[in-house]
């Protein structure tokens, strides 16, 4: 019995190398394809090969979106407001593109991780102004859509001044 669970645990860490290995070898070509678009989102901070991968294949083409706040509605991080009475509450839409939004998040979080980074600025400012945490990260996750759209609009226009 011993021996089969030895052998098993060696096939499993087999296969968690090979896997391991896999996934180097996807990241790599990832890389090697994002570089080949000629993308700048990789310049905003917290935004790596995967999460621009992610943004350029979800979006596709910029120019469906007329403004930013098209593109905040379509990944999901344009507020909208849930109030009652007098009350003026908002939160994250559910909407929108659930990739795309966890691409964004991801970005928001690691902006978030660096003291260093503008994005924990504008976090830690959102909670000196009495924000609740949640608040403050969906404030962080709408300036990087906003940021994100942005350099899609530059990288459109670059590629169609070269053309």
């Amino acid at each position: 019995m011993e021996r089969a669970r030895c052998e098993l645990a060696a096939e499993f860490l087999a296969d968690l190398r090979r896997v391991d290995a896999q996934m180097r070898e996807a990241r790599k070509k990832l890389d090697v394809a994002v570089r080949a678009s000629g993308t700048s989102l990789t310049s905003i901070f917290g935004v790596g090969p995967v999460v621009a991968a992610t943004v350029i294949g979800a979006v596709r083409n910029v120019d469906r979106f007329p403004g930013r706040d098209h593109f905040a509605a379509c990944n999901g991080t344009a507020p909208i407001e849930v109030s009652s009475g007098s009350r003026k509450i908002y939160r994250l839409s559910r909407r929108g593109n659930r990739r795309l939004n966890h691409a964004i998040h991801m970005a928001a979080v690691t902006q978030i991780r660096y003291r260093h980074s503008t994005g924990r600025a504008c976090y830690e400012r959102k909670l000196a102004e009495g924000k609740t945490r949640k608040e403050a990260l969906r404030a962080l996750k709408r300036r990087v859509s906003d940021a994100i759209y942005a350099h899609l609009l530059a990288d459109a226009r670059q590629a169609a001044s070269s053309r």
